[in-house]
């Protein structure tokens, strides 16, 4: 197959399943507010894998947060955390040439990114009650729960089968 179209083709795969992830998400409160465990961001591990993720996953936030009615300045800097976040998982991964180390790496930039910029978001572009601090903790946990454990999960689950997929 042309490597042009695997990679269009690769990508496009990795937004919708993104999209869908963050819809389900959302039908249970959970993509959109103040405490979030949006499960589309386990994907983010797998810039570690290809860096066709990286478009992948910036495209699927984007697409995820106009679709689940988020406000315009949340869908640029919600999807720029994720963009960060992937572009921070792929250098990793590159670096530290995908040893154990780079495994339990790979999810802490979406963790930070997401972490130090939507709680800002919610605070000034929503308006949310509470402090900066509180939603850095609450966006942080459900970070660490989508990307430190959901993601963690994923990318040893397809470690595996990486040459067969990627």
């Amino acid at each position: 197959m042309n490597n042009k179209i695997k990679f269009i083709t690769q990508g496009a795969a990795i937004a919708a399943i993104y999209v869908v992830l963050t819809l389900v998400a959302n039908a249970f409160g959970l993509a959109n507010a103040a405490i979030q465990v949006r499960l589309s961001e386990a994907l983010t591990v797998l810039p570690f894998f290809t860096p066709v993720a990286i478009p992948g996953l910036f495209v699927g936030c984007i697409l995820s947060n106009i679709l689940t009615g988020c406000l315009p300045l949340d869908t640029v800097f919600g999807s720029l955390a994720t963009l960060i976040g992937a572009l921070g998982t792929y250098f990793i991964s590159r670096r530290l040439k995908h040893n154990k180390a780079a495994q339990w790496l790979a999810p802490v930039p979406p963790i930070a990114a997401n972490t130090l910029i939507v709680p800002f978001v919610l605070a000034y572009v929503y308006k949310f009650e509470g402090s900066i601090p509180y939603f850095m903790l609450t966006v942080g946990i459900g970070e660490l729960i989508s990307c430190g454990f959901l993601g963690l999960v994923l990318l040893y689950a397809l470690h595996e089968r990486k040459n067969e997929l990627f």
